[in-house]
């Protein structure tokens, strides 16, 4: 098929069968996703079956070892990376958290990392609390007008003192797919390392992270059809260079020395189910096989095409409008299906009432508040946020549009 099942879709989602939830709209899936049947189904098996130590000689532990190690070695190879450069952690504010401390033991005084006021506080705070430690914080500014980072800027700032730049894929905001091969090329040109935050990109598509250069990637799996932990990628030279922030016997493992804390086994088991999911839709749409990332591209294919049919009547609908202020591009081109606008009521209530009419969306900050700050938006009226992703349907998308004339 050249296009999406969106029915086949929808039945690999529980949430869509759930009473409670009939008759409601969701248009807050930046905020977190529906869970596939996949993920669930490895959970409570987990739970049910495998809820023991892993990685002992009696069967149950082997098995629930052998979950685990399965999930890092499928996702990494829908990811195009090494299944040993894969982590799990509880979250990736966490994730990005330890990752900032390791930094701090490894930079020293002088020298300099670049963050931007694109990115959700996560992926920004941590790293601008190395300035505690003397290294220098460079910030990459939005254009105050539309939200957008100008490579322009970032040649600007880019010099031999930079050692790391840390920039989004995508905005949680704005919207806007970022060249993150281009930046990543820019900055290993000065010898920096490239840090991108992927947890607004990866709903829409999990990406080949060969393909874009980067050192370091990082997403959240609750955001992407999966159980409630952050995904990590740094690179194997880069790990090993990095000091260890693990347990000290764990010092030799990539994927362990990020990991302070003991992992969530069950969690990390069913995030195979991600990769089920992505096969599932493959395998419905299409009659070859291929490796798991061929089948991962595949399917994003599918994935972006039905999000771009949906989006651009939602951004034809708003530019007709004089009443909003969409931030980011009104076109479908070049960004995903996550679309904030800025109106003359606060974000958050026009989102309650918009749930009076089965609309679920969310308004605030976002905890993108240097963003929303560098665009002339008080935080504290914040933005109705319009979110969605492929599982979504034409059907809802008309009934957010009418709830919004209704609404406005």
């Amino acid at each position: 098929m050249s296009k999406l099942d969106i029915d086949f879709v929808r039945a690999q989602f529980p949430a869509f069968k759930e009473p409670s939830l009939q008759g409601q709209a969701f248009f807050e899936n930046a905020g977190g996703s529906y869970t596939s049947k996949f993920v669930i189904d490895r959970l409570n098996r987990y739970y049910t079956q495998r809820k023991v130590q892993p990685y002992a000689p009696y069967e149950a532990s082997r098995l629930a070892g052998e979950e685990m190690d399965e999930a890092r070695v499928r996702l990494a190879g829908v990811l195009n990376i090494p299944a040993n450069d894969l982590s799990f952690g509880p979250s990736t504010t966490q994730n990005t958290y330890v990752l900032a401390q390791a930094f701090r033991q490894m930079l020293a005084p002088g020298d300099a990392i670049i963050v931007t006021n694109q990115d959700h506080e996560a992926n920004s705070g941590p790293w601008r609390c190395l300035a505690d430690s003397g290294i220098e914080v460079r910030e990459w500014e939005v254009d105050k007008d539309t939200g957008f980072l100008d490579l322009a800027n970032l040649a600007n700032l880019l010099d031999d003192k930079v050692k790391l730049v840390v920039f989004p894929h995508v905005s949680n905001i704005v919207g806007q797919i970022n060249p993150v091969a281009e930046i990543c090329a820019m900055a290993k040109a000065v010898g920096a390392v490239a840090c991108v935050d992927g947890v607004s990109f990866a709903p829409h598509g999990l990406p080949d992270i060969k393909a874009l250069g980067a050192d370091i990637y990082l997403f959240s799996a609750y955001k992407t059809y999966g159980p409630h932990q952050g995904i990590m990628y740094v690179e194997a030279d880069l790990a090993m260079r990095l000091p260890n922030q693990g347990h000290y016997f764990n010092a030799d493992s990539p994927y362990k020395r990020f990991t302070p804390a003991g992992p969530d086994h069950a969690q990390i088991a069913a995030s195979a189910g991600m990769v089920d999911y992505i096969e599932a839709v493959h395998d419905h749409h299409f009659d070859t096989g291929g490796s798991l990332a061929q089948k991962a591209r595949a399917t994003l294919k599918l994935q972006a095409d039905h999000e771009a049919e949906l989006l651009a009547p939602l951004l034809e609908y708003l530019r007709a409008r004089n009443d909003v202020r969409l931030i980011g591009a009104d076109k479908v081109e070049a960004r995903v299906s996550t679309v904030a606008i800025g109106l003359k009521q606060p974000g958050e209530g026009v989102a309650r009432d918009l749930a009076k009419h089965g609309i679920m969306a969310g308004g605030g900050d976002f905890y993108a508040v240097r963003l929303l700050e560098g665009l002339g938006i008080d935080p504290a009226h914040g933005v109705l946020r319009l979110s969605f992703v492929h599982y979504t349907n034409a059907q809802e998308v008309d009934k957010l549009m009418k709830a919004l004339d209704q609404t406005l």
